[in-house]
Formats: C-alpha cells, sequence, structure tokens
C-alpha cells in the first residue's frame, strides 16, 4: 500500500481495498478527474491512467513527481529545515508566497507542515490553514521514500487540470472512471464545489456512451443522513462503505457514531 505524499481531505485510503473490489479487472484505460491524493490510484496500479484535477498546484505536484522526483524532494528538505530553525516566522512566508505564486513546492511543503494536514481556503481562494506547532512537518528522508515510490508508479499516467467533463471526455466502453466529487455536506471550505444538475447531466452521458463508473458521494453519520438524491435510473447498485467514526462528535458529545459513505455503480 503506497503511503500518501500529501495528506487529503476526503481521502479514500481507508476504503479503498474495499472500493477497488467493486472495480473491473478488464480495464482499457482508468480515469480519475478528482484525483487528490490519489489513494485509489495508487491502491489499484491500472496500466494506464489519465488523471485530473481543478487544482492546479495539486497537478503540477504530480507532474513533478513523475518527472522530478529528486527535486522534489530537495526543495521539501530544504525548507523543512529553515522551519526547524525559524517556526511560523518562515511558514507564514512561504504561505505568502504560495498564494502569490501557486508553486506546487510550497504547496507540498504547506500542506506536510499545516495543522492536521488540511488543505483550506478562505473565500478569496487563498491558502489559510495555520503551522502545526507540535509536529512540524514529516520527516524529509521519510517523504522522499514515499515520493520516490510514486514517481515509479506514474510514468505511464497522464495527469491534466482539467474539469471532470473535459478530462474524460474521450472515455470509451472498455475504460473505467473513478468520481470521488467534493461532497455536497462539506461546504465550501475546502477546494472544489460542482454543480448538481450539471453533474447528473453528466453520469446520463457516461451511461449512453457505455462507460462504466463508480461514484463516491455523500453517505450518513449516525441518524443524520446526508444522501444526495442521485436518480435510479443512473446506477444499478448503491452500496454503503464504513468510513471510520466521527471525531467531530466524539470530542464535542462524547459519543461515538459511524460514519458511512455511498458508493453509486452503474454497472
Amino acid at each position: 500500500m503506497l503511503k500518501p505524499f500529501v495528506k487529503w481531505t476526503g481521502s479514500k485510503r481507508s476504503q479503498a481495498n474495499e472500493i477497488i473490489s467493486y472495480i473491473p479487472n478488464d480495464i482499457n484505460v482508468y480515469f480519475e478527474p478528482f484525483l487528490g491524493s490519489g489513494a485509489i490510484l495508487g491502491h489499484l496500479k491500472p496500466k494506464k491512467a489519465v488523471c485530473s484535477d481543478v487544482n492546479k498546484p495539486l497537478i503540477d505536484l504530480w507532474n513533478k513527481i513523475k518527472d522530478n522526483p529528486e527535486i522534489v524532494t530537495s526543495s521539501y528538505k530544504k525548507r523543512w529545515e529553515v522551519l526547524q530553525d525559524e517556526g511560523h516566522t518562515f511558514f507564514y512566508k512561504i504561505r505568502d508566497s504560495f498564494n502569490k505564486k501557486q508553486s506546487p513546492l510550497d504547496f507540498l511543503f504547506l500542506t506536510r507542515t499545516c495543522v492536521n494536514g488540511l488543505i483550506r481556503y478562505n473565500q478569496r481562494g487563498e491558502f489559510n490553514n495555520s503551522l502545526h506547532h507540535t509536529r512540524k512537518g514529516m520527516n524529509p528522508e521519510s517523504l522522499g521514500r514515499i515520493i520516490s515510490e510514486w514517481s515509479q508508479l506514474i510514468q505511464p499516467y497522464k495527469f491534466i487540470n482539467q474539469s471532470y467533463e473535459i478530462a474524460t471526455k474521450n472515455a470509451r466502453p472498455g475504460d473505467f472512471v473513478y468520481l470521488d466529487p467534493p461532497y455536497f455536506n462539506t461546504g465550501t471550505r475546502y477546494f472544489g464545489t460542482i454543480d448538481y444538475d450539471k453533474f447528473i447531466n453528466y453520469l446520463d452521458r457516461l451511461n449512453k456512451k457505455g462507460v462504466k463508473y463508480a461514484l463516491s458521494y455523500d453517505g450518513k453519520r449516525g441518524e443524520e443522513s446526508f444522501i444526495v438524491d442521485i436518480p435510479k435510473h443512473l446506477y444499478k447498485r448503491h452500496i454503503m462503505l464504513h468510513s471510520g467514526n466521527s471525531t467531530f462528535n466524539k470530542i464535542q458529545n462524547k459519543k461515538v457514531e459511524k460514519v458511512y459513505e455511498s458508493l453509486y455503480l452503474n454497472y
């Protein structure tokens, strides 16, 4: 199991084995247009893949890890070493630089040193999470090994900064699309939103093209349901996957609530 080189809100790492168990073995090209940290990609390890995300610094980082993993690792190491001496002053200097230049190397550093690794933005689209004061980043040697492993895996893959519609426009029967869009119940603090009606029409087009897809989407927490109305003619199976327990409720209400997420399959 490949470890992620960035932490990602909504990562499917804990569910990856179960999700992959529902994915066909005979895939021509694997498409993942909401890539994030690539948990499913790293577990599935398809022969061919087209991966996309609307977060440009993220996709730029994927391409740098593919083409120049040593530069990515050395850049992180230099920043990490300065951080140990200068602390929050240096962190906020890099954060300001990132919000102006959108450097993928700054992006990696911020995601590995901010509070809980949460990639969070304000209403102006600026990264606004703070430095994690008690844990100042992942050790460069450990991260370097992870980056090297990913670089070897993703050499045959294509990474593009496009919308989900454009990223999968060439999908054909025999290909497979895994969809993990931003969930409606998360609001807009994290990068990217989608229009519901537009997305439903997109699923309908995939069906008409004969392209198989799996869709991870809203589920429920305890007795509270966040399930979004996906028209039943668009899928053949709806599976609820246990994704863990609600940490927020454990802290606030002194109780544990199980969290489930939806997996829709059109085959």
